[in-house]
């Protein structure tokens, strides 16, 4: 109870903090002054990813409880690592920071709405959760320490660099240790049901990046903002997403798919990472 309750909300409104100190008032502005990537980065997650996870639920049925899983994961914002993977990636690094912080900050609303909608559409629940409640636990843990963060970094940049030097890798290990203790906590029924499971999550994560990339191009955008926005779409705050279930919702398996996309994901970037290099390379040697 203790680490539902306490210990993994404090774990993930210190991830937050840490990734607020990063940001600033001109990563939402980029929407006024540069819409279009914006634009369609904010499309292909906070739209296109709960609408895909539904398509993919309705192909493929699975229990009810795991599908609330991944319509959670689905109404996550971007991962704390997403930021760092598009940099190495060489993508549009500001704009993933920009879409970052917007879903970051729209979470405490969309994420209760899509929710809500999973529990009443697949488990017939409606009122189990209220949506003021849940609202008020993401801004708490999630938004919360994100507006923390961005005041510490306008008032007092120096400190927030500072702090953030600390900050950034602690967060890396807790992000991490969350993963590892949810990953323990349900590695029976994961590994039990990983056929159930396994193709929605790796269809999802696989599919979303690729629009985002193949839209990203239709429209013209360069490579770098494509990149970024393929990778915000694909990594989702898996941490998030098992806080909503653990915490908000009181039910293990949900966190299910959470676990297992945070694995997923971070395979998928990298295979992403490689098949851009070896473009490069081929355009280089051509």
């Amino acid at each position: 109870m203790i680490v539902t309750k306490v210990l993994l909300p404090l774990g993930l409104a210190f991830i937050m903090f840490a990734m607020g100190l990063t940001l600033k008032v001109g990563d939402f502005t980029k929407l006024f002054r540069q819409p279009l990537p914006v634009v369609l980065g904010l499309f292909v997650q906070m739209l296109l990813l709960p609408a895909l996870a539904f398509v993919l639920l309705l192909a493929y049925p699975m229990r009810p409880e795991y599908a609330v899983g991944v319509m959670i994961l689905a109404a996550c914002p971007g991962g704390i690592t997403s930021n760092m993977i598009t940099h190495i990636a060489r993508g549009d690094t500001a704009l993933s920071i920009t879409l970052t912080a917007i879903t970051s900050l729209a979470g405490m609303v969309s994420i209760p709405l899509i929710v809500g909608f999973a529990l009443f559409w697949f488990t017939g629940q409606h009122t189990a959760v209220p949506a003021p409640k849940m609202a008020l636990g993401v801004f708490t843990v999630s938004t919360l320490p994100v507006i923390v963060g961005m005041t510490i970094h306008h008032l007092a940049p120096k400190a927030a660099a500072a702090i953030e030097r600390v900050a950034r890798p602690v967060s890396l290990v807790i992000f991490a240790l969350i993963v590892i203790a949810a990953f323990a906590s349900q590695w029976r029924p994961m590994m039990q049901n990983i056929g159930e499971i396994g193709p929605v999550v790796i269809a999802l994560n696989v599919l979303i990046m690729a629009l985002g990339f193949a839209l990203a191009a239709k429209v013209g955008l360069p490579h770098p903002q494509r990149v970024a926005i393929a990778i915000e779409g694909g990594l989702q705050n898996g941490a998030l997403g098992i806080f909503v279930a653990m915490t908000l919702l009181s039910n293990p398996a949900m966190m299910t798919p959470s676990i297992t996309y945070a694995l997923v994901m971070n395979v998928t970037a990298a295979a992403f990472i490689a098949w851009l290099l070896a473009r490069r390379q081929a355009r280089v040697a051509g």
